[in-house]
């Protein structure tokens, strides 16, 4: 019976995708994919916080962050056109391995994890995050050692640890200044309310890049976050006049501005 139930449920799940079978595939690029799935986020986000399950403060840091992966997302595509068959394939195969797969290796009366679980795990992360460290000490200079300390700044930012990841960043943009990464560390900085560092790394990285659009909105959040909204609405204006009308980003902009008026 619990079989019946979940064949049932994933063929359910599956019904949205029944209309592409109606005539030939037109794929979203992956610009329009991002920017459907961001504008979703701003929108639970701008939900949590009328309900009153998010304070101020936290919905604002969430928000500058879906923002900063809209803006890390890739330029827009020509979309394209495809055949029914991978489709129809998808749809018959990919429950059929979910099901067998969870047959062989799921276990449906297994408890969730325990607070020690999830505590162990947290030390567990922290002893990779250590172990990594050390590695990256043992070293020689190089491409393998500046992805190390990327590695390593990404896992301390994650665990919101900013200082830390700072330095790990640091330490691989000295190894190789990469405009990308500058840009990840001038929002670390940012965050931290080191202002003048970060507009420092942020006008390094725009010699090289003087059009890329990541290190514009953080211009103007730079201007922002040192009390000129003026400057930093002229920023984001210059911005978006140079914003393709399908670009994942544009919509965020035009938020930021209006909410600037």
């Amino acid at each position: 019976m619990t079989w019946l139930f979940i064949l049932a449920l994933a063929a359910l799940l599956m019904l949205p995708l029944l209309p592409l079978l109606r005539g030939d595939v037109s794929a979203r690029d992956r610009a329009a994919a991002d920017r459907a799935l961001f504008q979703s986020q701003l929108a639970e986000l701008e939900r949590e916080l009328a309900s009153g399950r998010m304070s101020e403060a936290a919905h604002r840091d969430a928000v500058v962050e879906v923002q900063r992966r809209l803006l890390a997302s890739p330029a827009p595509e020509e979309s394209r056109s495809g055949a029914r068959a991978p489709v129809i394939a998808a749809l018959v195969a990919l429950p059929l391995f979910g099901v067998g797969f969870y047959a062989l290796r799921g276990e449906p009366n297994l408890p969730s994890a325990s607070l020690d679980v999830r505590q162990a795990e947290g030390t567990r992360d922290e002893l990779l995050i250590q172990q990594l460290r050390s590695r990256i000490a043992t070293m020689t200079d190089g491409e393998v050692r500046r992805q190390g300390w990327i590695l390593l700044g990404n896992a301390e930012r994650s665990r919101g640890r900013r200082a830390e990841a700072a330095a790990a960043y640091r330490e691989a943009l000295a190894a190789g200044f990469d405009v990308e990464l500058a840009a990840e560390l001038s929002e670390v900085l940012l965050d931290m309310g080191d202002n003048a560092a970060a507009q420092a790394m942020i006008a390094r990285a725009l010699e090289q890049q003087p059009q890329n659009p990541r290190l514009r909105f953080l211009v103007g959040l730079v201007e922002q976050a040192a009390g000129r909204p003026a400057m930093a609405r002229a920023a984001w204006q210059a911005l978006l006049e140079d914003t393709p009308p399908n670009a994942p980003w544009r919509a965020m902009l035009e938020g930021r501005l209006r909410n600037m008026q």
